[in-house]
């Protein structure tokens, strides 16, 4: 085991490590915030626990103003995200949170970009009815968010039946294997039987947690659908003869970062070697409980799993985790990623059902006047038929058709007009938002109200240059903690003030390599500027099958970058 552990002491713990000591393992005083009538909010110390319940309190940032101007507090809300591993959902679960959406939410539901469910505008009166509803429909929300392991992702692969179940699967235990033991979710929410004291613990976790969020996700190459390279902890699926072997394992990624903090940076994460498939859950438990045991604690801005690696060194991280398991990673295996977007419309899967990719501009499932896309995927869950997988880009896939529905599915398309890719041209199929303004109360800039405003203007110049059918990822996040993954954009966009964004270019199309700062807080007008001769440059100038990530790197636009450390230089 490697000496290098005692380098760089940490201080003094942040804040949240005595919040979450004193929390009894995740109760705080929840119970009495959300019942007492006086406010529709909670305290602040019990919205930092809230996290681990799966929510998170917002308020309508649109309404502050005209609040404040009347004397009264903000419009306060709360946001549930469900865990739901893998992003498989039945028919039965798509109808419980479309109906809960418009019972207690805003009538929209958000699909994320970790496969899962987001529900916003929920009053505090109407949290535990929600999880109640959800419950009864084999869905929870522990662990959606806070300092544990987040919903576990996996490759949607439409195409490969078999393989999707193993995956899934394994996706699954995964995520059962870690989740907090605590009942405190239980008894607040689901009315629970309390526990005696003294009778509880966290046999994985132990009672601070961790000290920051940890994510993971399965790939299946040659699609790197799930972005594999920004979890803290990836798992590279290994196939041969269409046999699962095990999985190269590939640590330390992320993508958040502080706007003028040099010391915090997205990354990649590294191939450290192969696991077999059955050791799957060991290797994710021991390399959690290094996070676990040496994250900075001291400062959360430092305390994602990426820093805990720079810190201490590659090499570090295997001996610890090779002593840890008691047996050795083998060698990784050899892989190949060719992109990291969904395929849509219909595809056969090898089973002989059929799936439907959904284009799901942003994730935002809404009706308008002329798009009823909610009324539309209700009437398809209403069938009963298959299931609808989330997937890691912010669409839905319908799946697990039989031959004999689809004629009936295919008729509810057509009726609701519900849109795939082809309706669509290639930037907008490959561009992804976060949520942003009004409710996420970390937003500097807008980003799901405004990119799809500005393909539109993108999608003038790119049909001038003959590039309307080339496929480029567009990604912009609201502020610089990354949730829509702008640092795998090949063009991306971090929100800096209102109207004002961060530009980043060159990443690699298949997410194996980062991009970086082009031009600083710009507003449309730059932007365009900017990007249309670039464009135009790309279609006359462009290799056979160069992808624009690679191009402005090889034209000499922005440098690669190939590890965080370096993103900032």
């Amino acid at each position: 085991m490697s000496d290098n552990k005692t380098i760089q002491p940490q201080g003094p713990p942040d804040e949240m490590e005595r919040i979450k000591k004193e929390s009894r393992y995740l109760r705080g005083n929840l119970v009495e915030s959300f019942q007492d009538p006086i406010t529709a909010s909670i305290p602040e110390e019990d919205t930092k626990l809230l996290k681990f319940h799966g929510s998170y309190m917002q308020d309508d940032r649109d309404l502050r103003q005209e609040r404040k101007q009347k004397k009264l507090e903000p419009a306060y809300q709360f946001m549930i995200r469900v865990r739901l591993p893998g992003g498989v959902a039945t028919p039965k679960q798509w109808l419980t949170m479309d109906e809960l959406a418009d019972q207690y939410g805003n009538e929209t539901l958000k699909l994320t970009t970790r496969q899962t469910f987001q529900m916003h505008g929920i009053l505090k009166w109407n949290m535990k009815k929600s999880i109640q509803a959800m419950d009864a429909a084999l869905m929870d929300t522990i662990a959606a968010c806070g300092d544990v392991n987040r919903n576990v992702m996996c490759n949607s692969n439409p195409n490969q039946s078999a393989l999707h179940a193993e995956v899934y699967d394994w996706a699954k235990k995964v995520s059962d294997h870690l989740l907090p033991r605590t009942n405190a979710y239980h008894e607040i929410w689901l009315d629970e039987e309390k526990l005696v004291d003294g009778k509880e613990d966290e046999p994985i976790y132990g009672p601070v947690y961790l000290p920051r969020k940890f994510k993971i996700g399965i790939a299946v190459p040659p699609s790197n659908d799930v972005d594999v390279f920004s979890q803290d902890l990836g798992f590279i699926a290994i196939v041969k003869g269409g046999e699962l072997l095990g999985f190269n394992v590939a640590v330390g990624g992320g993508m958040g970062m502080t706007h003028g903090d040099t010391a915090t940076y997205p990354q990649l994460a590294r191939v450290i070697g192969f696991c077999p498939v059955e050791r799957t859950v060991d290797v994710a438990e021991k390399i959690l409980t290094i996070q676990r045991d040496y994250g900075n604690r001291s400062n959360r801005k430092n305390a994602r799993f990426k820093y805990t690696i720079d810190r201490f060194g590659m090499e570090w991280i295997r001996e610890e985790l090779n002593d840890r398991l008691g047996w050795s990673l083998e060698d990784a295996k050899d892989y190949h990623f060719e992109s990291n977007g969904d395929r849509y419309g219909w595809m056969k899967g090898e089973d002989g059902h059929w799936h439907h990719t959904f284009f799901i501009q942003n994730g935002r499932i809404k009706d308008s006047e002329n798009y009823r896309l909610k009324e539309g995927l209700r009437k398809i869950a209403e069938t009963n038929t298959g299931e609808f997988r989330l997937t890691p880009n912010q669409n839905v896939t319908l799946s697990m058709i039989p031959e004999e529905k689809k004629a009936e599915i295919e008729g509810i398309i057509d009726e609701y007009e519900l849109m795939d890719g082809e309706h669509n041209s290639a930037i907008r199929r490959n561009s992804m938002a976060c949520v942003a303004l009004p409710t996420c109360g970390l937003a500097m800039a807008e980003s799901e109200r405004y990119l799809p405003s500005l393909i539109d203007k993108l999608e003038e110049i790119l049909d001038e240059a003959g590039l309307v059918e080339d496929e480029i990822i567009i990604r912009m996040s609201g502020c610089p903690n990354g949730c829509s993954r702008p640092a795998l954009g090949e063009i991306g966009f971090i929100g800096k003030a209102p109207g004002k964004y961060n530009m980043y270019l060159g990443a690699g199309f298949a997410g194996e390599r980062l991009n970086k700062l082009y031009r600083e807080n710009i507003g449309e007008e730059e932007i365009l500027k900017e990007l249309k001769p670039m464009l135009f440059h790309y279609a006359q100038d462009r290799e056979d099958q160069e992808k624009f990530g690679d191009f402005v790197i090889r034209a000499g636009y922005i440098e690669a970058v190939h590890d965080g450390q370096d993103f900032h230089s």
